[in-house]
């Protein structure tokens, strides 16, 4: 078996605990190798041909978001593990399990901040020989998808060994995985971000273009995601100007839920306007203008929306009349990145980090997020 090219098929043993339920993060490196024995039971009564290749078993319980990230780092790491193993022979079966509260590689290492999810997953490989791997991948998406249920022996040690009930344990091909994260992002309407992190994953070389469905336009390219800044949004929209603060309030909440879940699958945002930098995965910013040698110290000025707290942060001068001359606008796409754009900002523009309140959505006669005038004495 060494001796050929192994082809990796990348599976799931997905959990699903009684609601409340949290299972621990990893299994020690026995209870890999015992879960691991039972699972390949379970699937050669599936698939007959899995006794033809290697069964590589991480014993550690992720978050979807985990595992679909750009480059599949998580099955990555377990498949090139598992390809080191020096074992002859060819029914073998494979399991890495943590030792001394630690895995064996980082990115086998769960996260603690998904550990709350409704979904639980085992990952799993399968190292088949090449003569083989396009026939078993075709069973796997076939026979998982329609009789995948674990076996009772499995979901009772699973139950034992975990210390929770579980309302489902079925194992699922990753491209069913794919398809059942897409159809939970099509639920809360976010389908356009499905279709960019589609491409991030299965087609990382080639750019997709979509809009949200609050009318937001969206780019993957190179790894990145590069959003509409809400300003150029908000300009490119007409009528009352209350209606379009409502709606610049209704794109930054979309723009943080889209923020929040790419941050959770490893892909970077950035503004449109600003591709190179200027953000984090807490905040964005835009330069609009340079300053005004002719104008006073800029301010700070904050964008308030019931419900949403600050949308947005604008940086701006103020010249003959009061009237503002606007250098720049930040978002704060997360409650604790407020401060860190303050930062950004006051360091930028030379300026106290202060932030000025006006409580509402400042709009200039145009309808473009703008600063107050300056009240004239």
């Amino acid at each position: 078996m060494e001796a050929t090219t192994l082809i990796a098929l990348p599976i799931v043993l997905a959990l699903e605990p009684q609601a409340g339920a949290a299972p621990r993060a990893s299994l020690g490196r026995d209870e890999a190798d015992e879960l691991a024995a039972l699972v390949a039971t379970d699937l050669q009564a599936l698939l007959p041909q899995v006794a033809q290749a290697r069964l590589v078993l991480a014993g550690a319980l992720f978050d979807p978001v985990e595992l679909l990230r750009p480059g599949f780092p998580v099955w990555a790491t377990l498949e090139e593990l598992g390809r080191r193993v020096p074992r002859a022979g060819v029914a073998q079966v494979v399991a890495f399990g943590s030792h001394e509260g630690h895995m064996p590689a980082l990115p086998l290492e769960p996260s603690p901040q998904f550990a709350d999810g409704p979904m639980r997953l085992l990952p799993l490989s399968l190292l088949a020989p090449e003569t083989l791997a396009e026939e078993l991948a075709e069973q796997v998406e076939v026979q998982l998808v329609g009789r995948g249920e674990a076996g009772a022996r499995t979901a009772d040690w699973l139950i034992r060994t975990l210390g929770v009930q579980l309302e489902h344990a079925r194992y699922l091909s990753r491209n069913d995985l794919m398809a059942l994260t897409c159809v939970q992002y099509e639920h809360v309407n976010l389908a356009p971000l499905w279709s960019l992190l589609e491409a991030a994953l299965l087609t990382p070389n080639r750019a997709e273009e979509v809009l949200s469905a609050r009318g937001l336009a969206l780019r993957y390219e190179g790894g990145r995601v590069l959003a509409q800044s809400p300003a150029a949004w908000l300009a490119a929209q007409a009528g009352d100007p209350a209606q379009c603060a409502h709606d610049f309030a209704g794109i930054v909440f979309e723009l943080r839920q889209y923020a929040a879940l790419l941050d959770a699958h490893a892909l970077p945002l950035r503004l449109q306007s600003a591709p190179e930098g200027d953000g984090d995965s807490g905040w964005l910013l835009e330069t609009v203008a340079a300053a005004d040698p002719v104008c006073d110290a800029p301010r700070l000025y904050a964008h308030e929306a019931p419900g949403l707290g600050v949308v947005a942060v604008t940086a701006a001068q103020h010249g003959a009349g009061g009237r503002p001359h606007v250098l720049a606008h930040g978002y704060p796409l997360q409650p604790r990145a407020l401060g860190p754009l303050l930062a950004a900002l006051a360091e930028r523009h030379g300026c106290a980090a202060e932030l000025q309140a006006p409580g509402r959505i400042v709009l200039d006669a145009q309808g473009r997020l703008a600063a107050p005038a300056m009240p004239l004495h």
